[in-house]
C-alpha cells in the first residue's frame, strides 16, 4: 500500500520558518489532490492548505500569506511541500499530509501520512 511520509517538523521560535515535506511512494500521486491538515492538542483536525491535481491552491484563512503549498515529482516519488513562514505559537500542531485521486473534500481523502510535530515557542 502506498504510504505518505512527512518530514521537516520540529521546534522553532515564533517568527521562524519550517518547510514540511511529504513523499508519496508512487508517481501517480502527481495526478492527485494533495493537502496539509493539522491537529492541535484537544482540538479537531483542521484544513491548512490544498493543491489540486491541476495546480490550484487554497489556504485556510489563519495561514494565508504565511504558508505556501507546492508539489513536485522525482523518479517514482511525488512530493508535496508546505513552506511555513512567520510561524506563531497557535500554529503548534501535528501536521498531516493527505491525498486523494477523486475527492477534494479532505474528510474523504483515502491516503494519509503519520504526521509530523511542529512546535512554535513564544
Amino acid at each position: 500500500q502506498v504510504q505518505l511520509v512527512e518530514s521537516g517538523g520540529g521546534l522553532v521560535q515564533a517568527g521562524g520558518s519550517l518547510r514540511l515535506s511529504c513523499a508519496a511512494g508512487d508517481r501517480s500521486f502527481t495526478w492527485s489532490h494533495m493537502a496539509w491538515l493539522r491537529q492541535a492538542p484537544g482540538k479537531e483536525r483542521e484544513f491548512v492548505a490544498m493543491i489540486t491535481k491541476n495546480g490550484e491552491v487554497t489556504y485556510a484563512d489563519p495561514v494565508k500569506g504565511r504558508f505556501t503549498i507546492s508539489r513536485d515529482a522525482a523518479g517514482n516519488t511525488a512530493y508535496v511541500y508546505l513552506q511555513m513562514n512567520n510561524l506563531k505559537p497557535e500554529d503548534t500542531a501535528v501536521y498531516y499530509c493527505a491525498a486523494d485521486f477523486m475527492s477534494m473534500d479532505t474528510s474523504r481523502f483515502n491516503f494519509w501520512g503519520q504526521g509530523t510535530q511542529v512546535t512554535v515557542s513564544s
